[in-house]
This record gives C-alpha cells, structure tokens and sequence, in this order.
C-alpha cells in the first residue's frame, strides 16, 4: 500500500513511474475493492445481519486469503520498481512511516472496539516489518529469492513449536495455537508472497524503464488506479465507516426489546462486560439469552427469581449456547 518513488519525466512531459505504475496501481486498487466486498460480509455476519457465518466458509476464507496474499505481492513488485535505480532511502523511510503509522492507528481502533481479539499483527502491520526485511532480496540473486519463498512457504508446515505461540513469538506463525485477533499475517508463510512478487518482478524485467505503458483511459481504469494510489487512506478509512453504518442499520432493524427486558439486559451486558467480554458481543449474547428464555417458557419465572432447579439448569445451557455462538462470530 502506498505510492511508490517517482522517477525522472519523459519527453511527453509524464515521469516515467506514473507511466509504468498505472498496471500496479489498478491492481493495487482491485485489491481495495475486494477488500472492501470481504469487510461488508465479515460486518454483516458480525452484526447478525446475514445467516452466513463467514469465519466458517471455505469460500470466505479463501476469499480473504486471496486478498492478503495479492496485498504482499504487490508489496514486492512495488519495492522492485520504487527501487529500480538504486535504494531510494528517503522514499523508503516516508512510506514506511506512513504504514507504520496506519498499524498503530489498527491496533488502537480495534483495541477499543474488540478488545479480547484486537489487531496486533494484521496486514497493515506485516506489510510495514516485511517491506524491512526483503530489501536484501532486491539485491540477492533472484534463484536465492525463489528457494528462500518456497522455504518460507513451506516451513510452517513442516514444523511448529509451542514456544513460538508466546506473545512475543506468536508474529512468526510458527506456533501450534491461532491467537484470537480478528486479523493475523505472519510472517510464515505471508513474507514468502512478498518474495515472490520481489522474483516475479525481476524475473519480468519490471524494473527496466519500458518503452511506452499508457495511462488508463477507461473509467473502470482511472477509478481503480485512483483507489490504488490511496490504497492505505482507503484501508484506514472504509471499516469504520462500513462497521458505523451498518451497526446503525442493526440497531434500526432489530426490534426493540420489551420494557420488562430492558433491566435484565442491563445487568446481563454489565456482567459480561465485567468478566472481558466485548461491547456488541455483549449485547448479543444477552439478546440470545432472553431469546432462549422466552423460548423455554422459563421468562417469567426468571424475572421473578423463581426458578427451579431445572430451570436453572436450563438457564445455564441456554446462556453457554449463547456465549458459544457468540464467540463463534
């Protein structure tokens, strides 16, 4: 993500990365789109505006998966061609800074609004350590940088360790447990795909001037190359809007609870809140548990403080069913 350094014009008066670029900056903003279409469905499965759980579809997840994995290659073509005249420091550093600066931005958004599964190494994140670590294969002999993404690729799995599931470890994607975050790019395997678009890059010749690459002409074309060039402003901006808007929408659309509920539901969501659950998790799962209630005909008993022990019994199953499909979202 990010604009890439801009070389010298050409006799037409245009520079020749704004020439070059204009392929990887529609690819970078078709990225964006995507991206954008996963977001919309992983918030309405959330919001429990959707009957698909996303996080269980094999098509979702590949989906996503999709979406990381061409954000890295592109990575590595982008530092090929930013680079192509020698390491071009200051450049390097600004847009570095920049995604650095959009990570922290991640981890503090989603801290406050997911607390026990807030970003600490998402995409944003890896893009800004890996851009670092590849820029001795910009320089290495491309064979090498081919043998060192495939052993990149390959090594999680062939061998994991529970010691590299510690906090402090967990980044590498070499341990045996998945941290709960709502998005995780380690560098096992995903630095292999910043390799391969680094390969991908020299093995073209992409980071020799070429003779003539036009500008897009069509709208589709100059809409996506203008989303690309503002690949890291729109990642930043576009979740919470989405998120905001739709949160609205669930709100106006789910029905209002009965005046009755209204103090159960406040002391139900203190109590979760109080023990580490998360706002709108919350909120669900207490929803779910005066929805089950009702359900077994055990509400006016438990509003009255008089169940028995099998409806205490029954209470107890309904609030774990809820708390389990609560963290299943």
């Amino acid at each position: 993500m990010g604009d890439d350094a801009v070389g010298p014009r050409d006799v037409a008066g245009h520079t020749h990365a704004t020439r070059r670029m204009a392929a990887l900056d529609i690819a970078r903003g078709m990225a964006i789109v995507a991206m954008i279409v996963y977001h919309t469905a992983w918030n309405l499965s959330f919001l429990g505006l959707s009957a698909v759980d996303i996080r269980d579809s094999t098509l979702w997840t590949g989906f996503a998966r999709a979406i990381a994995a061409s954000f890295l290659a592109l990575t590595g073509i982008g530092l090929v061609l930013a680079h192509r005249r020698g390491f071009d420091a200051p450049a390097f550093g600004r847009r570095l800074a920049r995604i650095a600066g959009g990570a922290l931005l991640v981890t503090a958004g989603t801290y406050l609004v997911f607390p026990g599964s807030f970003v600490f190494f998402g995409i944003l994140h890896a893009i800004a350590v890996f851009s670092l670590l590849a820029l001795p294969a910009l320089r290495l002999p491309v064979a090498i940088v081919i043998a060192l993404a495939l052993a990149i690729f390959a090594l999680p799995w062939l061998w994991r360790s529970e010691a590299f599931s510690s906090p402090w470890l967990v980044w590498l994607g070499l341990g045996t447990r998945e941290p709960v975050t709502n998005d995780f790019v380690p560098l096992f395997p995903w630095f292999g795909m910043v390799l391969a678009g680094i390969a991908f890059a020299r093995l073209a010749g992409l980071g020799d001037i070429p003779a003539a690459t036009a500008a897009p002409v069509s709208r589709p074309g100059k809409a996506l190359a203008w989303a690309g060039r503002r690949s890291l402003a729109i990642y930043l901006l576009h979740q919470p809007i989405l998120f905001g808007a739709l949160w609205l929408l669930a709100l106006a659309i789910q029905p209002a609870p009965d005046p009755e509920a209204r103090g159960f539901l406040s002391a139900c969501r203190a109590e979760c809140r109080a023990t580490g659950g998360e706002v709108l998790s919350c909120q669900a799962l207490c929803r779910c548990a005066v929805e089950g209630l009702k359900a077994e005909g055990l509400w006016a008993q438990a509003l009255a403080g008089q169940l028995d022990t099998a409806g205490r019994l029954r209470l107890d199953a309904i609030s774990h069913a809820c708390a389990a499909d609560s963290a299943a979202r």
